[in-house]
């Protein structure tokens, strides 16, 4: 290990046991009993200490581990003089002085040096096999990178392939001899063979390889206390705050009064039920639908109060659905097996009216680059227009009820929509197919995240469940809910908008 002048204190002159310091004697055997553990350069020995000694209210804390995986973190975070005063005043190393050899041979490059102190180490052949072929690589690639062939060439054939590791890595390898530009194609440049930086790589490389009671893994105990804090959030029934209110310092535990239950404002406009609500993307504006026939488009102002901007009228009958376009500026409301209007937002005007002869209109949305529109037909099919009402695409048979929610993916490559009373299907528009994905219940609505990756589903029997867009059911929800969808606040903020919440 490095070690400075003699009037420091002997802390000073400790290192963690991954950093780089000056090499071993070249005539240094791998038979000596050498450490580089802090324990052989301190003034007395570390005397381990009891292993099955355990720690915590619940005895199922080793001490030893727990210990160890401090240390690993102090080290990680670049207190040094902490860790080795850890395992000084502990007794518990690190790592054994064996393998804390080892990683120093690797550091320094002893190849077969390393490659013995391995072996010593008490791991299984399958592993020892598989951290040779790491480093035996290596030493085969910087003997490359010093133009030694046929020195990289004996490596290859009387180290490397006697291993039986990687048939297609050892052709890969040969290839290098060859060509240098392999290596290239390989993703192996002159910097990654070079050096401290190159080992450093490999060292990382073997510290996954193996095992953790043998290697700490780096970051052992922050990923412990994340996934602590993950089941604590999980474990919140209230759950309402951003991670970043998340504390090491107490136990999580979100309040009901965490959750909004005062009423700020009733909006009251429509003269009969509402039948749809939906934010603004930009979160400025909320558009409603009613049975009364009308769309209403509500302003937010900065303080948190809403103002109706525009009554829509114009629909004979009543409106089921509003859609935004992406940039806000128009929005469409579709009547009940009627037609469906595109509206301007910011003076009220109807801009187009989109229909069909003998058939009626159910649900509708927007291309993602607000050049076009879609909707839901009577006659169970889906049909495409371009904002003129030319009608680009239609697909018939997909037995859309007259009932249902759609939406298209960012891409514009899949739509979605209800097509039975319990299952959604997807239609990817390019390869001309169809997926499912099939509930127990009534479906009522859905609602497509931001990101595509997830449906939130509304279910007749009070539930919501949350898919995966690749068909993985990952959250039911016992809530008792009417409808449900995605929305965005003045500040940006997503979050789930409930219409008719009957129990919590």
């Amino acid at each position: 290990m490095g070690v400075t002048e003699d009037s420091e204190p002997p802390l000073k002159r400790v290192k963690g046991p991954l950093e780089e310091s000056k090499s071993l004697p070249e005539d240094h055997s791998t038979a000596e009993p050498v450490s580089c553990s802090l324990g052989d350069q301190m003034a007395r020995p570390l005397t381990s200490r009891e292993d099955g000694e355990t720690i915590g209210s619940q005895g199922v804390i080793k001490k030893a581990e727990f210990i160890k995986i401090i240390t690993r973190a102090l080290y990680s975070l670049g207190y040094d003089k902490s860790g080795a005063l850890l395992e000084e005043e502990s007794g518990i190393p690190l790592h054994s002085s064996v393998v804390n050899l080892f990683m120093q041979q690797v550091t320094d490059g002893k190849w077969d040096n390393s490659v013995a102190t391995l072996r010593m180490i008490g791991l299984s052949d399958e592993i020892v096999k598989s951290a040779s072929f790491l480093i035996l690589e290596q030493k085969f690639l910087e003997l490359l990178k010093m133009e030694k062939v046929v020195a990289a060439l004996d490596t290859l054939r009387d180290e490397i392939v006697p291993l039986h590791v990687s048939l297609n890595r050892v052709h890969e390898l040969a290839a290098c001899i060859i060509s240098p530009l392999q290596c290239i194609r390989l993703g192996i440049s002159g910097q990654d063979t070079e050096g401290t930086k190159s080992r450093s790589k490999i060292l990382e490389k073997l510290q996954k390889l193996l095992p953790a009671a043998i290697v700490i893994p780096e970051k052992r105990l922050e990923h412990l206390v994340e996934r602590a804090l993950d089941v604590q959030r999980g474990a919140c029934a209230f759950h309402n705050t951003s991670d970043s209110d998340l504390s090491l310092y107490s136990d999580h535990q979100c309040g009901k009064n965490q959750i909004p239950s005062q009423t700020l404002q009733i909006l009251e406009a429509h003269n009969d039920e509402v039948w749809f609500l939906q934010f603004s993307h930009n979160g400025k504006y909320l558009a409603s639908s009613s049975k009364d026939q009308s769309a209403i488009i509500w302003e937010v102002k900065e303080n948190g109060q809403v103002s109706l901007k525009h009554t829509l009228c114009g629909h004979h009958k009543p409106v089921l659905i509003v859609s935004w376009s992406p940039d806000d500026s128009q929005i469409l409301t579709c009547g009940q097996d009627e037609v469906i209007r595109r509206w301007d937002v910011s003076s009220g005007e109807c801009l187009h009216i989109y229909e069909k002869s003998g058939v009626g209109l159910i649900s509708c949305g927007w291309f993602p680059d607000g050049r076009g529109i879609f909707a839901g037909m009577t006659d169970r099919s889906i049909c495409l227009w371009d904002l003129d009402g030319r009608e680009l695409e239609c697909w018939k048979g997909q037995r859309t009820l007259r009932i249902s929610d759609m939406a298209i993916t960012d891409d514009g490559k899949r739509i979605i929509s209800i097509c039975r009373e319990s299952t959604i299907v997807l239609l990817d528009r390019e390869a001309k197919f169809e997926r499912l994905i099939e509930e127990v219940d009534m479906i009522t609505s859905f609602s497509l995240s931001k990101d595509n990756k997830f449906l939130l589903v509304n279910l007749i029997n009070q539930e919501i469940h949350l898919w995966s867009i690749e068909g993985k059911l990952l959250l039911p929800v016992a809530v008792r809910i009417r409808r449900c969808t995605y929305g965005t606040d003045a500040r940006g903020r997503s979050y789930w908008h409930c219409l008719d919440i009957l129990e919590l």
